[in-house]
């Protein structure tokens, strides 16, 4: 009987235990309870929790520091464009008030205002970390629009003051044109009186003892302005006769290029006066002196000379010193074929056999350059320090000291003094005592 009531008693308490606790039925018949987990597995799912945590706040942080970097990026590009777009308004500005414009000095001075307003702005913002909440890279691609604008609105403002600059110049270019022409003209008609007057005023007042190296220099210049009236005389007419005026250069320096075909005169040039100055120093050509008063003699000859025209030197005495000197240079200098290809008879070399002297233009420019040769030979006589004449030999290092370049040309290739060397010769040096006289060269550069 007791052993009948026992599990009666034990099944109304495990009903008792069911309705006070909430467990779970499990799906197995066998256990009706639902068992917890071991204690070591509660602590891994503890741990991975943690470990989960931890890694999202890192990835939270990273981000928050990208965006704030981009932002911050951006702020920075839209600070150096609005500066840029500052800097172009006041170049604008100066731009406008020269010459003064007063609707674009307005504008240009209330583009100065706005930017100066949004500096204004963008400092205020950044004190109270107010930064433009707009994306980072639209603000980026706003900012580098600004700039090339700004760019190119300066490219535009240099450009315009360029232009300006240049029509100015042009027009300072035009009005020393115009100067020079008239500078010419007046030099020409100054030409043309000594010519016909046959003075040379500038040392009126100097007196054998007062004679200087520039005195010689002043002289020397005299007559070879009166070697390139000549020389331009003589090309002009070979031109008319229709020489082949290249041809006629290599004959003279056969072993030079020229850069410009206007270069070719030079060469003409220095056959010229290589025959007029050959025997500058010899007296053989004219009458002998007394020793003692030679200096005074030459000196008084070069008063008179310089003060008549050839017409009046040539009819006073045809045979005179100044007669046989031109008539030799005129033999030396224009060959019998040279006078008849260009004129087509011989008949001033003819007229010069009888010791009369054409009257023709080509001769008349001879005879004055002739006479003005004369004039620097007796006033050299005059001097009592010797006067020598030399010529640069071809192929010899350029010197600065001892020659002087009648081009600029062969100095722009940039090499040394090395790399520099002379052509020819076009006007022959002088030395008086120990000054040098520089001679005039053609210089050519040799490639190395």
């Amino acid at each position: 009987m007791d052993t009948i009531n026992k599990p009666t008693r034990t099944t109304k308490l495990s009903k008792t235990f069911h309705n006070l606790l909430p467990f779970k039925k499990s799906s197995t018949k066998s256990n009706p309870f639902c068992l917890l987990l071991p204690t070591h597995q509660n602590k891994f799912n503890e741990n991975n929790f943690k470990s989960y945590e931890s890694s999202s706040h890192r990835h939270f942080n990273k981000h928050l520091v990208d965006n704030t970097r981009a932002s911050m990026d951006a702020f920075i590009a839209k600070l150096f464009a609005t500066i840029s777009s500052l800097k172009a308004a006041y170049a604008e500005l100066q731009a406008a008030q020269f010459p003064y414009n007063a609707q674009a000095v307005q504008c240009a001075d209330q583009a100065v205002v706005d930017d100066l307003k949004t500096l204004s702005d963008m400092k205020r913002s950044f004190f109270k970390k107010q930064i433009d909440p707009s994306p980072p890279h639209v603000t980026l691609l706003l900012a580098e629009i600004q700039e090339q604008q700004s760019l190119m609105k300066m490219y535009e403002i240099t450009m315009n003051k360029m232009e300006r600059e240049i029509k100015s110049k042009d027009f300072q270019l035009s009005s020393l044109r115009k100067q020079l022409l008239e500078a010419d003209s007046f030099n020409k008609s100054v030409e043309k009186k000594l010519n016909s007057s046959g003075c040379f005023p500038v040392l009126d007042n100097v007196g054998l003892s007062d004679l200087t190296p520039a005195n010689f220099i002043d002289v020397l210049h005299y007559a070879l302005r009166s070697v390139t009236s000549f020389v331009k005389l003589l090309v002009r007419d070979m031109v008319n006769a229709h020489w082949d005026i290249e041809a006629a250069v290599k004959v003279i320096e056969p072993n030079v290029v020229f850069s410009k075909s206007s270069y070719r005169c030079f060469a003409i040039e220095s056959y010229v006066t290589r025959e007029m100055f050959v025997g500058f120093n010899d007296n053989d050509e004219v009458v002998p002196e007394e020793e003692g008063a030679e200096r005074f003699r030459w000196f008084d000859r070069f008063k008179k000379m310089k003060s008549l025209t050839t017409a009046q030197l040539m009819k006073e005495d045809p045979r005179s010193d100044f007669g046989r000197f031109a008539r030799a240079k005129y033999m030396r200098l224009v060959h019998p074929k040279m006078e008849a290809s260009l004129y087509g008879n011989l008949s001033q070399r003819k007229t010069l056999n009888t010791w009369q002297f054409p009257d023709t233009a080509f001769f008349g420019a001879f005879t004055e350059m002739a006479r003005r040769v004369w004039v620097l030979r007796c006033l050299a006589a005059a001097f009592d320090k010797e006067v020598g004449v030399f010529e640069v030999r071809r192929g010899c290092r350029f010197s600065e000291v001892y020659m002087e370049s009648v081009t600029d040309e062969a100095f722009g290739v940039g090499q040394g003094s090395d790399g520099l060397r002379v052509a020819f010769t076009v006007v022959p040096g002088f030395k008086i005592g120990e000054t040098v006289v520089q001679s005039h060269v053609y210089v050519a550069a040799t490639r190395r």
